[in-house]
């Protein structure tokens, strides 16, 4: 037996473990690409996960947690992936599908394991719950050694192969990961969606954490009925999350970044409204409901965050992606503080006074050639970080916008989609070029120099 107040011990050092794999996985993310790390850290969270049945301690349960927690640290990998796969256009709606149907695994592991086989291993080992629970615990396990194999076995790092092959034929630029993360971390966007973040994932990490604990205290249902009405936030994540990202693509077609900004604002006043309102429930049906529209504006606040995400300066994606998911566990830590240290209905009520206040944060987000939510900023768009350029010939990006480049009068650019684009056949020479781009150059350097 172990109190409350030791399991939300454990559950902070879980969401430790995953922040500092987070700022640490972005850079090599940026460095190495998505697929090794994935499959690595897969491996080295499922050892742990398969050892849980012989946790006898309180210390030696959060000791545990703290390795398992590795896990969440995939999630880096997962959204630079997707980024790297789609273009800005989709790539909030990509993002947030992934993510969201990854973050499903918290729903499906409550009903998995909580619902289903720890009851049915109940009754093979006659009635021992605590052999039942700690024989349970090498499923998920097993599911994510056989997922580290496929991963490495059988993916690619971006559309054209992966990043070793490409460093090797010099067709990718070998960055520093210390650089990277560095670029990263001095983006004051960056902190101000890492807040963000923590009030909507971070919010899920303890929803996770704390609803069959809260439903079984407060109305009474037992471990298997209390985890099934536990698993309805995470199934959200089916959809909610993918919705997000959706209407945040689709805001940023008619208001461009400004409606990005605008409903991520939004998401998270209504976010935190909801769980201030869950709070005051008293009847079950009452708080299964609420529950269910609570769950579906905390995964559209994490789906929009990562339609702002890729903008903030792509060249160090990886970084930006690993810090601000690191701010998801940071939030989940703060969050479960307030569990741990009042009753529930008080920290709930705290917990949607945060989220709230974090909605207000748009107003300071400022990314480069974007209009901010209410004030407009500079709108000479960073051609280099938006489009890179390879001359094909030495397999060296150009930079159009610099003052030795061939291309002038350049109009900004941002979120730049197909019906931006032209055809342009010049000496038979031709190459895709942008319609708000004008480019003087000359027929023998055009195919040599401004191919995109």
């Amino acid at each position: 037996k172990i109190s409350d107040a030791e399991i939300w011990t454990s559950s902070i050092s879980a969401s430790i473990g995953t922040i500092v794999m987070r700022f640490l996985l972005g850079p090599f993310c940026d460095k190495y690409g998505p697929r090794i790390p994935m499959g690595i850290i897969l491996f080295c969270s499922a050892c742990p996960t398969a050892l849980t049945g012989f946790v006898s301690s309180a210390s030696g349960l959060t000791v545990l947690r703290f390795f398992i927690g590795i896990g969440g640290s995939t999630f880096v990998m997962c959204q630079y992936w997707t980024t790297r796969m789609f273009t800005k256009e989709w790539v909030g709606t990509a993002n947030a599908t992934v993510a969201g149907w990854g973050n499903l695994g918290g729903g499906t592991t409550q009903i998995i394991v909580g619902s289903l086989l720890f009851p049915m291993l109940k009754a093979i080992y006659g009635g021992n719950a605590e052999k039942a629970w700690r024989t349970a615990c090498v499923v998920p396990a097993i599911l994510g050694l056989v997922t580290s194999y496929s991963v490495v076995k059988f993916s690619d790092d971006c559309p054209t192969g992966n990043y070793s092959k490409l460093k090797k034929n010099n067709k990718m630029e070998n960055i520093s990961a210390v650089s990277s993360l560095k670029d990263g971390a001095l983006n004051l966007n960056t902190w101000l969606l890492f807040i963000q973040y923590a009030c909507c994932f971070g919010v899920e990490i303890t929803m996770n954490n704390a609803s069959a604990l809260y439903f079984s205290q407060k109305f009474e249902l037992s471990t298997e009925k209390a985890a099934m009405a536990a698993s309805i936030f995470g199934w959200m994540n089916i959809f909610a999350r993918g919705c997000g990202g959706y209407i945040s693509d689709k805001m940023n077609v008619c208001l461009g970044m400004r409606g990005r900004l605008l409903w991520q604002s939004f998401v998270l006043i209504c976010e935190g409204s909801l769980v201030i309102i869950f709070a005051h429930a008293q009847t079950l049906p009452l708080s299964l409901g609420i529950l269910v529209f609570f769950s579906m504006f905390v995964q559209a606040a994490e789906g929009s965050t990562y339609g702002i995400v890729p903008y903030v300066n792509p060249k160090t994606t990886g970084s930006i992606s690993g810090i601000i998911g690191a701010g998801g566990n940071v939030g989940a830590v703060v969050f479960g503080v307030f569990f741990r240290e009042f009753e529930p209905k008080t920290a709930f009520i705290l917990m949607g006074i945060v989220i709230i206040s974090s909605s207000l944060l748009s107003l300071l987000i400022s990314i480069h050639g974007h209009v901010k939510l209410f004030l407009r900023v500079d709108k000479t768009a960073k051609i280099k970080e938006e489009m890179p350029f390879r001359n094909q010939s030495n397999n060296k990006d150009t930079d159009i916008s610099s003052p030795g480049s061939k291309a002038t009068d350049i109009e900004s650019i941002s979120s730049p989609t197909s019906k931006d684009y032209e055809i342009l056949d010049t000496s038979g020479a031709s190459c895709v070029t942008p319609k708000k781009m004008y480019f003087p150059i000359s027929n023998s350097t055009l195919a040599d120099d401004a191919q995109i």
